[in-house]
């Protein structure tokens, strides 16, 4: 304890318990705001435009922990890319979801890998894996809708 400032002291460790709850109990106080993108889901086969969805990008570690667990709802045309720093296997679990999604896993160079389709669940967490730099999670359905399976490509800009 500080002798000379005993009540900047226990201010300070009050202020920091505080913080730590707030952050605890709502991560995203953290997560300023989240950029967008436009994704579009392209044929391999015959380089068509399948679809485009607005995806909320996350690219750091605590948006990419936070994920859709604050979100009540997708619209059709909405998703969240989320952005590793290098390709590799990435594990997805459903935690404090409200809705289904599909995961779709995609390489470095767009190519989709793989295509989960994921529910909310209680505990213990299912891991979804899939191999890749990117993973769009976007509502349960939107890929067998729209003919979107791995091999076939998403484009968008990170700028």
């Amino acid at each position: 304890m500080n002798r000379r400032f005993p009540a900047l002291t226990t201010a300070a460790i009050v202020v920091f318990v505080l913080a730590a709850l707030v952050v605890a109990t709502a991560p995203t106080v953290l997560i300023p705001s989240y950029d967008t993108t436009a994704v579009e889901a392209v044929d391999a086969e015959t380089g068509e435009t399948l679809t485009t969805v607005e995806a909320r990008i996350a690219d750091g570690p605590m948006k990419r922990y936070v994920g859709l667990s604050t979100t009540d709802e997708l619209a059709d045309a909405e998703g969240m890319l989320f952005v590793h720093s290098e390709s590799g296997e990435h594990g997805y679990v459903m935690r404090d979801m409200a809705f289904a999604i599909d995961i779709v896993f995609v390489a470095e160079d767009g190519e989709i890998t793989e295509v989960r389709e994921a529910e909310p669940e209680s505990r213990p967490l299912t891991t979804y894996e899939g191999t890749g730099k990117y993973v769009l999670e976007v509502p349960r359905g939107w890929s067998a809708k729209n003919g979107i399976e791995p091999g076939d490509r998403l484009e968008f800009d990170l700028s």
